[in-house]
């Protein structure tokens, strides 16, 4: 019996630096990913730093995703807003267009929108802000595939709506009993070693399961991300690349037939 092929998109959030603020290595990363979300301006990125990041994209041959946000600059994106509906619509059709159209004008397509920070996580459990965001994007291209936290009820909205839905698991993130990602806020939320990064990502795309604090919980992922303000960001996509040519898994973009 032939050898079963396991194959993992990775994806990187990307374009965050902003004016005079660097944010993360992009260009040393590029060559390691098959995929990037380009922030859109809201929680960081500029029009000079969102295009740059594109055109590196396409230079890499790397799938273009939208990653757009609360309006919280000030933040990072990460505080949990109370946005009236009609106007996040507005909030999130304003941000894809503008990464599609810059995308666009260089030559490019974006292939899916991946929403940011406290955003993305409301979405995975509130089901009215979740139909809101995904009419948004539908509105701006019903073509545009959504990246989420996999298992929420967010991509269950989206099989239901015959959305084209990718499956998010985390490479730096701890996770809770629940299938949600730890709050930040907690002191081990974040993982800040290679190795048990490594052992996450094995974990995910060979048996499809994730640890948490009660055990082992199953997940099925897609993509794998990893944040590209992590320190460790650069060290551990080299060390995937490593496992891939080692145990035989295939790097590439999530959409890709």
């Amino acid at each position: 019996m032939a050898k079963i092929k396991h194959h993992i998109d990775i994806n990187c959030d990307m374009g965050e630096s902003y004016g005079q603020f660097k944010l993360g290595n992009d260009e040393l990363l590029f060559p390691f990913i098959s995929s990037c979300s380009i922030a859109c301006g809201f929680h960081g990125g500029d029009p000079f730093h969102i295009e740059k990041t594109i055109k590196n994209a396409i230079h890499h041959k790397v799938q273009i995703g939208a990653h757009p946000s609360y309006p919280d600059l000030q933040g990072f994106g990460r505080r949990p807003m109370s946005v009236p509906f009609a106007e996040l619509k507005s909030i999130i059709k304003y941000q894809v267009a503008a990464v599609k159209g810059l995308t666009e004008a260089n030559g490019g397509t974006i292939s899916y929108v991946k929403p940011h920070g406290a955003l993305y996580n409301s979405v995975a459990v509130n089901t009215d802000e979740a139909l809101i965001v995904m009419e948004a994007i539908q509105e701006i291209d019903p073509n545009l595939a959504i990246m989420g936290l996999a298992g929420s009820n967010f991509e269950q909205l989206a099989h239901q709506h015959n959305v084209n839905f990718i499956s998010e698991g985390f490479a730096d993130r701890r996770y809770l009993p629940s299938g949600q990602l730890m709050p930040r806020s907690m002191p081990n939320a974040l993982i800040k070693d290679t190795i048990t990064a490594m052992q996450q990502v094995k974990s995910m795309v060979f048996d499809k399961k994730v640890k948490t604090d009660d055990g082992m919980k199953s997940l099925s992922v897609d993509s794998i991300c990893i944040h590209g303000d992590n320190p460790l960001a650069l060290e551990l996509v080299k060390a995937i690349h490593l496992a891939a040519q080692k145990d035989g898994f295939i790097i590439r973009s999530s959409l890709k037939v």
